[in-house]
This record gives C-alpha cells, sequence and structure tokens, in this order.
C-alpha cells in the first residue's frame, strides 16, 4: 500500500480498502490525492475505464469532509442519467457505512419525503441529475444559502456526455448561479474515461471561475482486447427501422432512404414463423444468439427501436430452443421498473442478455460482463471506447463483436448502395484508436439562444421582478453566453414581451408573463432537452414502457422485447393498456442520427481504397470489403469524389463530416442547382449526394464545386432570410434572425468546407 497517501485518507476510508482487500491505491488515485490534499485547484482525471476514476474522486473529498464537516451540503456530484446516479448512491453508502456522512439522491424517481429529510438537514454528499439542480435553483431560491452556502466540491461524472451540449451548457449556468450563494467557490472535479483534447475538457471544467485546472498524467497499463467484426444483408422482411445501412435506390430529391415495401414491419415477420418450423430462421439473429447465449453480454444498439427488435428476436429463439429467458431491454422509454430489472440482471452472476442504447453506456457498474456487442457501427470513437469498457473488468480481457449490417442487394443498387457504409464506419473508429488513439474533439456550442431562454425565464421565475439591466447582469454574466451580445440579449427580451412570456410592469421592471407561467411551471421545463410526449403503457399488472403514439385497440407494438396488443387507448390520460401476446411486431420512436466527425469519414475512404487487412474481421465481412474494394477500384472512387451513376444522374462522394457535408449540400442548392439546372438534390448524410442533372456535364458539376474556395462566402449566403431552423426545446420562442445566427455559427462549417474541396 502506498504508505504517503493511504496515511492521509480518512480512518474509515483505510478500514474500507483493508476489508475489500485493497492491495495498494491505483496511479489515478494517488495522484488524485496529491492534488485534492496539496492544492487549491480544480482536478480533471482522465483515465480509463475501470480505473478507479470514482473512488480516485471520493477518497480525498470524503477524507477533508470527514476531517471538516460542512455546515450544508459538502459535496455536489452531478451525473447525466439516473442509472449512473443509483449505482454511485449504493456504492457511496458502502464506503459510509461507518462515517458520520449522509449520502443522498435526488432526481425524479427518488420519493418526496426522501427529498424533504435532505431539505430540513442539508449535509454530506448530494447526487443529482442538471434538471433536478435547475428545479432547486428555480423553486428553492430562499433556501440555496441554507443548501449549499458551505458547498466545499463538485464532482460531475462523464463529462464528455456534456461538453459540447445544452445540457453540458446549462450545468456550467448553474454552478455560476449558485455560487452566488456560497462562503467561498467550490472546487470541480471532472471524470471522464473518453477525452480526445484534455485543453478543451480543462478549460469547460474551470469555465466562469479563475482557479487553474490539474490533470494528472494517468499511466494506461496494456490491456489485452479481442475484437471481432461480422457482417450481414438484412432481408426486407427483417428490417424493423431506417438506418443508415440502408441506402436503396431514392425517390427524386428525397434525402433519406427508401422505407420497406409495403409500409414496413408485419405484425408476425417470417422470423417468428421460422421459429415455429415453416421456415429457418435468419442468419442474422441466428449469429446474434450464438454469440450471446448462454452468457452475461451487452448488445449495445443506436436506436431504441433496434433494441426492441433484437430482443424480441432473441427471445423467441431462445424459446423455441427451449433456452430460458435471460433477455431484457434498457432505454429511455422503459418503466424505472423494469430498467432496474435489468440492471440487477446484469450485476448478478447469472447469464443475461440486455440490449442497451447510451442508457448502460455510462459509468455504471454491471459487474463482470463476458461480452460486449454493437450492431451497426458507433457513431464516434468515444462511443466506441465507452462501450468497450464495459467489458473487460477486473483483470480479465476485454471481448468486443460488431455486427454490420445492409439491405439485401436486389441487383439494380446504384454505385452508393453497393457500398457497406456500416462495416467501412465500424473499422474506420477501430483503427483511428487502434493507430492514433485519436478520439474526437468535443466543439462548444457558439450561440445557445435554446438555453438563453432557459435560463433568463428560470432566473426570472426564481428571483421576482427584475430590472431589464439586473436581468442582463444575472444572465449575460453566465460563461455560456460569453459570445451573445447586449444587443441580441435587448431583441429576445422585446419578443418574449410581445409574446407574454415575460411582462412589463408600470415600473418599468420584468416579471414572467402569463404565457410564460405555463411553460416555467410545468415540470418539463427543468430539462432542456426536448420531451416528446408519449404514452404510458400499461397491462394488468405493471407500467411497461412509453410509446410515442401506440396502435389503434387490436393492433400489436414491441417494447421491453415483447409483443403487446392494444386493448383500450385512455387519450386524456395519455394511457395504452395492453396484454402480452406471442409472435414479434415493430415500433419505432422518433431521434436524430447525430454528427460524424470528419476524420471518421476520410479514415473509411483509406479503408476502401487501402489492401491492408485487419486481423479482427470474420469470413462475411473479410468478404464483403474485398468487393468493395473491387467495387471502388472499377470505379476509381480512389482519384475522384464525383462519378456519373446512369444517364444524367450523378454522386458526390464527399468524404467529409456531418457539419461539412451540411455546409456543401446548402452550397448545392444555393449556388449550384440553378447554375447547371440541377432538377434534384439527394442522398444520405454524411456519405453520399446524388445530383439529377440537366444538359450540363460533369465536368462542368466539378468546376462549380471547386469554385467554392473561390467565392468569398460566409455561412450566411448559405441560409435563407426566411429560414429560422428550430432545432432545439425553445427556438420557437426565439426571433428568426437570432435562430439564423445559431444555425450559422453551429452548424455549417465554411472554413472546413473549403479546406476539404482544396484537396480534392
Amino acid at each position: 500500500m502506498s504508505e504517503q497517501p493511504f496515511s492521509r485518507l480518512a480512518p474509515f476510508i483505510q478500514d474500507y480498502i483493508y476489508t475489500h482487500g485493497w492491495t495498494e491505491l491505483r496511479q489515478v488515485q494517488i495522484e488524485a490525492c496529491q492534488v485534492i490534499f496539496d492544492t487549491d485547484a480544480h482536478l480533471l482525471i482522465a483515465a480509463g475505464t475501470a480505473s478507479g476514476k470514482t473512488e480516485a474522486a471520493f477518497l480525498p473529498v470524503l477524507t477533508l469532509l470527514h476531517q471538516n464537516p460542512s455546515e450544508t451540503v459538502g459535496v455536489l456530484y452531478i451525473g447525466p442519467i439516473k442509472a449512473l446516479i443509483n449505482d454511485q448512491f449504493e456504492r457511496l453508502n458502502d464506503l459510509l457505512k461507518e462515517a458520520d456522512i449522509p449520502v443522498w439522491a435526488w432526481h425524479g424517481d427518488i420519493s418526496q419525503s426522501r427529498k424533504q429529510k435532505l431539505l430540513k438537514n442539508p449535509q454530506g454528499v448530494l447526487q443529482i441529475t442538471p434538471e433536478s439542480l435547475e428545479s432547486l435553483l428555480l423553486n428553492k431560491n430562499t433556501e440555496l444559502i441554507r443548501l449549499f452556502g458551505d458547498l466545499r466540491f463538485v464532482i460531475i461524472d462523464e463529462i464528455h456526455a456534456f461538453m459540447g451540449s445544452e445540457r453540458g451548457c446549462q450545468i456550467l449556468c448553474q454552478l455560476t448561479r449558485l455560487s452566488q450563494f456560497m462562503q467561498q467557490p467550490p472546487r470541480r472535479i471532472g471524470l471522464s474515461a473518453t477525452l480526445g483534447d484534455y485543453a478543451l475538457a480543462e478549460e469547460w471544467l474551470q469555465s466562469g471561475t479563475k482557479t487553474p485546472v490539474i490533470t494528472p498524467e494517468i499511466q494506461s497499463g496494456q490491456r489485452q482486447v479481442r475484437l471481432a467484426v461480422e457482417h450481414f444483408y438484412l432481408l426486407n422482411e427483417d428490417k424493423l427501422a431506417i438506418s443508415p445501412s440502408q441506402l436503396g435506390r431514392q425517390e427524386e430529391g428525397k434525402k433519406s432512404p427508401v422505407p420497406p415495401k409495403s409500409g414496413g414491419q408485419s405484425p408476425v415477420p417470417p422470423l417468428a414463423r421460422g421459429v415455429r418450423g415453416v421456415s429457418p430462421i435468419n442468419p442474422y439473429y441466428r449469429y446474434l444468439f450464438d454469440i450471446s447465449k448462454s452468457s452475461k453480454c451487452l448488445i449495445f444498439v443506436n436506436n431504441r427501436t433496434q433494441a426492441e427488435s433484437a430482443i424480441a428476436n432473441l427471445r423467441q429463439i431462445a424459446q423455441a430452443e427451449s433456452y430460458p429467458d435471460v433477455y431484457h431491454v434498457h432505454h429511455g422509454s422503459i418503466s424505472p421498473s423494469l430498467r432496474e430489472t435489468a440492471e440487477e440482471a446484469m450485476q448478478g452472476n447469472a447469464p443475461a442478455v440486455t440490449a442497451a442504447t447510451v442508457t448502460l453506456e455510462l459509468g455504471i457498474d454491471i459487474g463482470q460482463l463476458e461480452r460486449v456487442i454493437q450492431l451497426d457501427a458507433p457513431l464516434s470513437v468515444a462511443s466506441f471506447l465507452q462501450r468497450l469498457g464495459r467489458t473487460g473488468r477486473r483483470g480479465t480481457p476485454a471481448d468486443m463483436r460488431f455486427i454490420c449490417t445492409e439491405d439485401e442487394p436486389l441487383g439494380e443498387e446504384w454505385l452508393p448502395a453497393q457500398i457497406p457504409w456500416q462495416l467501412l464506419q465500424c473499422i474506420a473508429i477501430i483503427q483511428l484508436y487502434a493507430e492514433e488513439r485519436w478520439i474526437e474533439p468535443i466543439q462548444p456550442i457558439q450561440c445557445p439562444f435554446s438555453l438563453l431562454y432557459h435560463q433568463t425565464m428560470s432566473i426570472l421565475a426564481s428571483m421576482g421582478e427584475l430590472s431589464s439591466a439586473a436581468l442582463a447582469q444575472h444572465v449575460l454574466t453566465l460563461p455560456p453566453f460569453a459570445a451573445i451580445s447586449q444587443d441580441d440579449f435587448r431583441q429576445l427580451l422585446r419578443y418574449l414581451i410581445d409574446i407574454d412570456h415575460i411582462q412589463l410592469t408600470e415600473k418599468g421592471g420584468l416579471l414572467v408573463g402569463l404565457t410564460g407561467e405555463k411553460i416555467v411551471r410545468n415540470f418539463h421545463f427543468y430539462a432542456v432537452f426536448p420531451y416528446n410526449m408519449e404514452y404510458s403503457v400499461r397491462d394488468a399488472s405493471q407500467e411497461i414502457g412509453s410509446i410515442v403514439i401506440p396502435p389503434i385497440p387490436g393492433n400489436r407494438f414491441s417494447l421491453a422485447g415483447r409483443t403487446w396488443e392494444v386493448l383500450e387507448i385512455d387519450v386524456k390520460r395519455k394511457t395504452a393498456f395492453v396484454k402480452q401476446v406471442e409472435g414479434i411486431a415493430s415500433s419505432s420512436w422518433r431521434g436524430g442520427g447525430g454528427t460524424i466527425h470528419t476524420k471518421i469519414l476520410e479514415r473509411m475512404r483509406r479503408v476502401l481504397v487501402e489492401n491492408i487487412e485487419y486481423p479482427y474481421l470474420q469470413p462475411q465481412a473479410q468478404k464483403r470489403l474485398k468487393a468493395a474494394r473491387n467495387l471502388a477500384r472499377s470505379a476509381q472512387l480512389e482519384q475522384d469524389n464525383i462519378l456519373f451513376l446512369e444517364r444524367s444522374t450523378c454522386c458526390i462522394f464527399p468524404w467529409m463530416g456531418t457539419v461539412a457535408y451540411r455546409t456543401l449540400e446548402r452550397f448545392l442548392n444555393f449556388f449550384v442547382r440553378y447554375t447547371l439546372d440541377i432538377r434534384s438534390i439527394g442522398g444520405v448524410s454524411p456519405y453520399f449526394l446524388t445530383l439529377k442533372l440537366g444538359k450540363n456535364s460533369l465536368e462542368q458539376l466539378r468546376d462549380e464545386v471547386k469554385s467554392f474556395c473561390e467565392k468569398d462566402l460566409t455561412g450566411y449566403d448559405l441560409v435563407s432570410s426566411e429560414e429560422c431552423p428550430r432545432l432545439h426545446k425553445y427556438d420557437e420562442f426565439i426571433p428568426n434572425n437570432l435562430l439564423r445566427q445559431a444555425f450559422i455559427c453551429d452548424s455549417l462549417d465554411v472554413a472546413e468546407l473549403r479546406e476539404i474541396i482544396k484537396n480534392w
């Protein structure tokens, strides 16, 4: 045991360490102790998954709290999801059994009686989500000194999940607002396993303070990793969701893939019939079943629909082959009780298979996993590392399998539909980390106007009447609004007065208006992310979860990996009453695809044109990549970004990320469409664009695209004066010209596009 840091820890922590058989403190814990004990700096702990980051933060912090108890809440822990808070709550309770330091979890699933106990006697550690913290700031303004006046530390877990998002900006606003109620500013500790640029994270963590940030250098030991990538074609009847892998021929002018024929998935697809002996099981689900059966396995998916489909099919195969039902689904539309059931199953020792979205990607200890499976490619290297980090704990090798899919070929596909985009993306993400240890840098938001509305209304509702100057002082000094001018804020206030969200009093003060009250006093206001009004789904005994639009009575849908028939819809209570039935049905949820970095697309191109063999590719993936490379050579994709498909239709392969792709698409629409008489522009972001030309040649199109580098264009030239893109929760309450400004600053990148085209 390393003497110096260990000897400085509180006696109850030393006892805990001995009792749990620790032979030594890990390097990350030693380094964290030295920063917390010997400096007044903020601390950024950037170390791999299962490296002991949580203990590194809490061991020295709880020691100081034990030595000098705080008069209020002493430590504020902010976590991104309820499941992570629940997990950390149990771990801290175990650690603090012998200490007089209470731990409080606070989020939407915690009872009011438990919350009242904290409010009566605020001490110890408070673990909270940003949404619940917003509720306290808004509703308990007069009690904040009593609650947080002696706050010593703020621990922000999984800070990569907050950086570059409105939710992360919300946290920075909250910490600045809280600071006015404190005796002295608390020190901040940020935790993450997937940071690409430490400087950006340090800048984010320091926001609004002058305290320096120390990031100890943590030597990561060599970790044994087992990777395997396989490829399958999805049969038409097995498709439950539109995904980037579905790249068949598109309607003219459409920008999204064609949905399955006959309107989508039938209530009981051929797989279900195959289980009953009528037709064979689809090889895709057969393979997924074989690599997950009789084990503890986590299946990561990119959307909720994919999770439901995977578990429903696996459960049917298990039932047909007399395997036990060990299958669970974990995503945001599953009821808390069923999510907890899945978590408990994964923390146990018996076989369990759970399909999850990002809800199990972040931090929660799910015990000793045997394997992680990823269906299709993750969107980022950071996500790949987070998911890989769920396995390979406690000294065992990390084991991760990828299954990449694309549509079953019909024999008439255009060139872009013959490229296995998901397979290329998967390989590119693995190689970028294996070769360069590269992780996406997280870009800050420049113009968070939706959050500006949110914080303006929250401050005004919590503080009561304020002059416009006082309100501006409270709002514009918050770190995320550094780039927003007084004039822009003044315009927003005038607009909010016009729509009665803010009221101008006779004395010239500002109050929340009657219309604004309806927004602010709704509990959905606390979150800055959009809320979809979903129907609660209940059977006779319990809540199953929720769904956006339930089918009419008599029809079926899938939820929690099972099939339900609708018995009754209660529109007033937004509730669907159901019964469980046999077979497989489909469900779908709204949701965007996220942003892919340019470096991933550039590496995908290299994967397609280089001759390197990757040892983790399985036979079908090897065969598919070889065929794609032969196709790329014959089409001369290495030499040219713009190719004819047939007659007057051509295709642009930009090999650029989502933001640059969006910028190029707008340039084509605003400046090239009419010059070259382009009849339609379609494509799948960020992989390719299709254009139907008039009488003009491919060479003219190349010249026009390359002319972008010579044109003195800005983002304002690519957005019409009538446009007002509404992308965030409160954009409907923002003046149109400010929305255009936000879209130009944060959703377009003229400089990046210019640099990429120069190299074409």
